[in-house]
């Protein structure tokens, strides 16, 4: 069985929001059974679980659903209405503390790499590239050692052109 490819969510599994189950489940866009589920957000008026990964890659259940996995007002603004339809119909959301918020850079939206705490981020070697960023607010900038111990949660995205690391905070 072959996994899709998201551009912008290159390790779903990593970050936990598709899960591999024992037993079979039907995926209540396509009607298949599948061991693989998503476990991520999903802004739809139905209550929709067990979403495959196929009918997420292709539009189909952000389609069939009137949904969306990322809310299109809660993300760096670009240029690009095709981007945008990936992001928030064909890619698998994060799960964030308060609205899930989405980093772009290089007129793209980056790849969400995962979750992070202070220490993760100078374990990653990064910290002084985020510390760099121009949009990252003042507060954030001097609590950022608390990141990942308690109420501030890190989101580590990468910029696809340039590679450049950006992240989104959030208080729990």
């Amino acid at each position: 069985m072959s996994f899709p490819i998201f551009k912008y969510h290159p390790d779903p599994f990593k970050t936990e929001v598709f899960k591999r189950r024992e037993e079979a489940v039907c995926c209540p866009c396509c009607g298949k059974e599948t061991f693989v589920t998503y476990e991520g957000p999903f802004y739809s008026v139905e209550n929709v679980e067990h979403l495959c990964p196929d009918c997420i890659a292709s539009g189909a259940a952000a389609e069939k659903f009137d949904g969306d996995f990322q809310d299109s007002e809660s993300v760096d603004e670009i240029d690009a209405p095709e981007a945008l339809e990936e992001l928030t119909c064909r890619t698998p959301g994060y799960c964030g503390w308060q609205q899930e918020y989405w980093r772009a850079h290089c007129g793209d939206f980056c790849a969400f790499e995962g979750y992070v705490g202070y220490e993760d981020l100078k374990a990653l070697g990064v910290l002084e590239e985020v510390l760099e960023d121009p949009d990252m607010d003042d507060w954030i900038r001097e609590n950022l050692e608390a990141l990942g111990n308690g109420s501030l949660q890190g989101y580590l995205f990468r910029c696809l052109h340039c590679g450049k690391h950006l992240l989104h905070v959030d208080c729990d």
